[in-house]
C-alpha cells in the first residue's frame, strides 16, 4: 500500500521526508522517491527499499519543502522510472499519488504531444497540471483543474518549481495534515509524521489543501473553509474509513488489493516457484520432520487452512498449536522442526511466548506477520510479511486472507525444495493464488445478496458453520467473525461432527452455513446438509456447483482450486458484518476485545 509524506517548514526537508518514508515502510512498497524544491525541483527515486534510495541522496540540502513516496506497483513493474515522484517533461511539476487513475489511458492520448517516461497512471497528473499552468491558470487552479479530469480514487500531493507551497487533493484515498511548530506535514497516514506532531486535520473527499508559510488553507467546492484540528487518538484514528461506515467493511472490500500486495513480485508461475527472501536451505527442508504453526484466533484458523496444504502438497507433517497452550515436547527433534508463528500484529503475547519456547528448545523459527519492525520480527530466524496494509477493525478480515495466501506461498517453496511438489502442481496452486483478487472481487460485487440474507436470518437463535478439509478452517473463522461482532452464538466445526452432538441444537431457527466448494469435500458434506434440512433448519451454502443441492440460499463461488474455500470466507465476513450492523453493534470495537492482544 503506497505511502505519502510531504513537508513545508523551517527544518531541512530531506531529513524530514526520508524519516517519514521510513515510518511508512510497514505499509509495503517496492520503490521510493523524494522531490525537493525551491526555485527548481530535484527528484531522487529508486526501485527497492528506502535504504536503496538513501544511497543516492545527498547528506543534506538547504531545501525546506519536499514530498516523498513509497510505491506498490500497479501500473508498470518496480523500476526507477516508474517510482514516484513523477514530473512533467520540463521538470517544473512533481507529483506523488496513491490510488488508481482509471481513465489514464484516455488522458495519455489527450496528452500525446507530451513526452512520457514511465508506464504509470500517475504520470498523467503532472502533465495535466503543466498544461493548465501553460494555459495561464494559477498553481492552485491548475491543480484543481487537473484533478477535475481524473476518474478513480486518489490522494495527490504536488510541488511546483518557484512556488513556495504544497498542494494536495484527495478523492477516496486518505490524506492527513499534521500541524507542528516546525512546519506543516502531509501524510497518507499519521505514522508518516507522528514523530513531529499529534495535531492533525483530516481532509474530506474533494478537498483541495494549500500549505504555505502561513499554514494550511482548505478549499471545498471552491470555497475556503474552516477545518478542525484534532488531537490524535492513535488507537481510534489511525486511518480513515474512506467513505465506509466502519473500518471492518472497508477492510473487507480492501481484500482484492491486499491480496495483490501479498503475491506481488513473489510468483513465478511458469516454473512453479516463489520468491520469499528467506533463508531456508534445501538441505534443512529435506531433513524436516515437522512444521508447527503457532497462533491465536483468526491467525490460528489461517494456520489450520495452511496445515492441510503443507501435508498434501509439501509432504511434511504439520501441526497447529494454540499459542497460549504451546510447549515444545521433548520427543521432538528441534533440528528437524520448523516453528512458524502466525500473527497479524507481531506483538501477540501468547505467540511471542510460544516462539521463545521454541527458540529455547533449539528449533528454527519463522514469523508470518503484517507488521514491519514488530517484536516478533526481531526474535525469529526469518520473517515473511503478508503485506496486507494496516488493519484497524478489531475483527481481522483482510489479514486472514493474506495470511492464508502467504502461507500457501510458503507451502510451494517448501514443497518444491523438498522435491515433493511437481512444477505442474505448483503452477496450478500459484494460478489459484493469482486468481484470488479477482475471485474475491466477484464475491464483493454480490454484497446486496448477502445483505438480503442477513436481513432474513439476523434474528435467529444461533448459527452453525460446517465444512470439511479446507472448509473446516473457513467454518471456524466464519463462526468467530459472527460471534465477535454480533454477539450471537455461532459455532464452527467439521461437518461430520454434526451428528456427534450439535445436531441436538438444530431447529428451524438455527441457520446452517455450509462450505460446499472444491477443496472442502462437498460430496461428503451434502448428507450433513440433508440431516439439518430434515430438522427444518435453513441452509445457506457457498457452492462451486449451483446445482449441487436444493438450498435455501446459494452463494456461487468462482472456480479456483484449493483457494475456493478461502473465497467462501468473504461471504461469511459480509454476512457477519451485516447481521451485526442490523443489530446496531459496535462493529469496529466489539466489546471486551482489542486489536492486538499484548497480554497473556
Amino acid at each position: 500500500m503506497c505511502g505519502i509524506i510531504g513537508y513545508l517548514g523551517d527544518d531541512e526537508a530531506l531529513s524530514v521526508v526520508t524519516a517519514g518514508l521510513a515510518n511508512l515502510e510497514y505499509r509495503g512498497y517496492d520503490s521510493a522517491g523524494v522531490a525537493l524544491g525551491d526555485t527548481e525541483l530535484t527528484v531522487y527515486k529508486r526501485a527497492g527499499e528506502v535504504d536503496a534510495l538513501t544511497e543516492i541522496l545527498p547528506e543534506s540540502t538547504s531545501h525546506t519543502r519536499g514530498i516523498g513516496h513509497t510505491r506498490w506497483s500497479t501500473h508498470g513493474p518496480p523500476t526507477d522510472a516508474n517510482a514516484h515522484p513523477h514530473t512533467d517533461e520540463a521538470g517544473r511539476v512533481a507529483v506523488v499519488h496513491n490510488g488508481i487513475i482509471e481513465n489514464y489511458e484516455q488522458l495519455r492520448e489527450r496528452l500525446s504531444d507530451r513526452t512520457f517516461t514511465s508506464e504509470t497512471d500517475t504520470e498523467v497528473i503532472p502533465h495535466l497540471i503543466a498544461a493548465e499552468l501553460d494555459a495561464g491558470k494559477s498553481p492552485k487552479e491548475a491543480v484543481k483543474a487537473a484533478a477535475a479530469q481524473l476518474e478513480g480514487s486518489y490522494a495527490i500531493v504536488v510541488t511546483i518549481a518557484g512556488v513556495d507551497s504544497l498542494f494536495a487533493i484527495r478523492e477516496g484515498s486518505p490524506l492527513i495534515i499534521g500541524h507542528a511548530e516546525n512546519g506543516t506535514f502531509l501524510g497518507s497516514d499519521v505514522t508518516a509524521f507522528l514523530d513531529h506532531t499529534q495535531q492533525v486535520t483530516y481532509l474530506a473527499d474533494g478537498d483541495l489543501a494549500v500549505i504555505d508559510r502561513d499554514g494550511l488553507s482548505v478549499y471545498r467546492n471552491g470555497e475556503l473553509v474552516d477545518v478542525a484540528v484534532e488531537e490524535l487518538d492513535w488507537e481510534a484514528d489511525a486511518a480513515e474509513k474512506g467513505g465506509y461506515d466502519h473500518y471492518m467493511r472497508k477492510e473487507i472490500h480492501e481484500q482484492p488489493r491486499a491480496l495483490r500486495q501479498t503475491i506481488s513480485g513473489r510468483l513465478d508461475t511458469d516454473r512453479g516457484r516463489v520468491a520469499l527472501d528467506i533463508d531456508l536451505p534445501t538441505e534443512y527442508l529435506e531433513s524436516l520432520e515437522e512444521i508447527q504453526l503457532v497462533a491465536c484466533g483468526t491467525s490460528y484458523y489461517a494456520s489450520v487452512y495452511a496445515a492441510d496444504l503443507f501435508e498434501s502438497l509439501a509432504d511434511v507433517r504439520t501441526t497447529v498449536e494454540v499459542a497460549s497452550e504451546y510447549e515444545f515436547s521433548t520427543n521432538r527433534d528441534p533440528w528437524r522442526t520448523l516453528v512458524v508463528a502466525v500473527t497479524q500484529s507481531g506483538e501477540t503475547a501468547d505467540t511471542l511466548s510460544a516462539i521463545r519456547t521454541a527458540a529455547r528448545a533449539g528449533a528454527r523459527t519463522l514469523a508470518v506477520t503484517n507488521t514491519l519492525g514488530s517484536t516478533i520480527t526481531r526474535e525469529v530466524d526469518d520473517t515473511v510479511f503478508i503485506r496486507a496494509g494496516p488493519e484497524i477493525g478489531v475483527a481481522a478480515t483482510k489479514t486472514f486472507a493474506s495470511q492464508v495466501a502467504t502461507l500457501a506461498l510458503l507451502v510451494v517453496l517448501v514443497g518444491r525444495k523438498r522435491g515433493a511438489l511437481s512444477s505442474e502442481r505448483a503452477t496450478s496452486v500459484l494460478d489459484s493464488l493469482r486468481g484470488l483478487p479477482g475471485a474475491v472481487q466477484q464475491i464483493l460485487d454480490r454484497e446486496d445478496t448477502v445483505l438480503e440474507t442477513a436481513e432474513t436470518y439476523a434474528d435467529s437463535d444461533a448459527f452453525f458453520f460446517i465444512g470439511r478439509r479446507l472448509g473446516r478452517a473457513v467454518s471456524l473463522e466464519g463462526a468467530l467473525k459472527l460471534k465477535e461482532i454480533s454477539y450471537d452464538h455461532a459455532e464452527g466445526f467439521p461437518a461430520g461432527e454434526l451428528k456427534h452432538g450439535p445436531l441436538a441444537l438444530v431447529t428451524e431457527n438455527t441457520p446452517v452455513l455450509a462450505v460446499l466448494t472444491d477443496g472442502a469435500r462437498p460430496e461428503a458434506t451434502l448428507p450433513n446438509v440433508r440431516e439439518v434440512q430434515a430438522r427444518d433448519a435453513p441452509v445457506i451454502g457457498a457452492v462451486s456447483d449451483t446445482e449441487a443441492s436444493a438450498l435455501d440460499v446459494t452463494f456461487p463461488v468462482p472456480d479456483l482450486g484449493v483457494m475456493e474455500p478461502l473465497v467462501t470466507n468473504v461471504y461469511w465476513q459480509l454476512f457477519a458484518y451485516h447481521v451485526a450492523n442490523l443489530k446496531g453493534r459496535s462493529i469496529d470495537k466489539p466489546r471486551n476485545l482489542a486489536k492486538s492482544v499484548t497480554v497473556e
